[in-house]
C-alpha cells in the first residue's frame, strides 16, 4: 500500500487541477465508454440542428442544456458503474439496484430533453 500525502490546493492552482480532472474524465468516457460516444455524437448533431433553428437565444440554450443534462446523467451514471465494480466483480443484490437506479436518471434525463424538444420546436 503507498503511503501518498494529498495536498489540498487552494487558489487558482485549485481550479486548473479540478479542470484537468474533469478534462481526464471528459477523455475517458470519449474513448471507452459507447454510450457517451452515442449520446456526444447526438449532442453534436442535434447541436448544429439548434444553431439552425429560427428560435429565440433562450430556446436555444434551453435545447443544448437538455442536451447537456444528459450528458451529465451518463457521467453520473458511468461513475456509479464504476465505483460499484471497483468494490467487487461478485453479484450483489445492492450492486445491481445501485446501477439500476443510475441507468433509470439517463432514462429520466432522455426523457426530460424529449419533452424540452418537443415543446421548444413542435408544440
Amino acid at each position: 500500500m503507498s503511503n501518498k500525502t494529498v495536498i489540498k490546493r487552494q487558489g487558482l492552482m485549485r481550479l486548473i487541477f479540478t479542470l484537468s480532472h474533469s478534462f481526464n474524465g471528459l477523455k475517458w468516457m470519449s474513448r471507452f465508454e459507447a454510450a457517451f460516444q452515442q449520446e456526444l455524437a447526438l449532442f453534436s448533431l442535434l447541436g448544429v440542428f439548434v444553431w439552425l433553428q429560427e428560435v429565440t437565444l433562450s430556446d436555444k440554450l434551453l435545447l443544448i442544456a437538455s442536451l447537456l443534462f444528459v450528458l451529465f446523467a451518463e457521467l453520473v451514471n458511468t461513475a456509479v458503474e464504476v465505483v460499484v465494480d471497483r468494490i467487487g466483480s461478485e453479484y450483489h443484490e445492492l450492486s445491481g439496484l445501485a446501477k439500476d437506479i443510475a441507468s433509470a436518471s439517463v432514462f429520466i434525463a432522455m426523457l426530460i430533453a424529449t419533452l424540452i424538444w418537443w415543446a421548444v420546436l413542435w408544440a
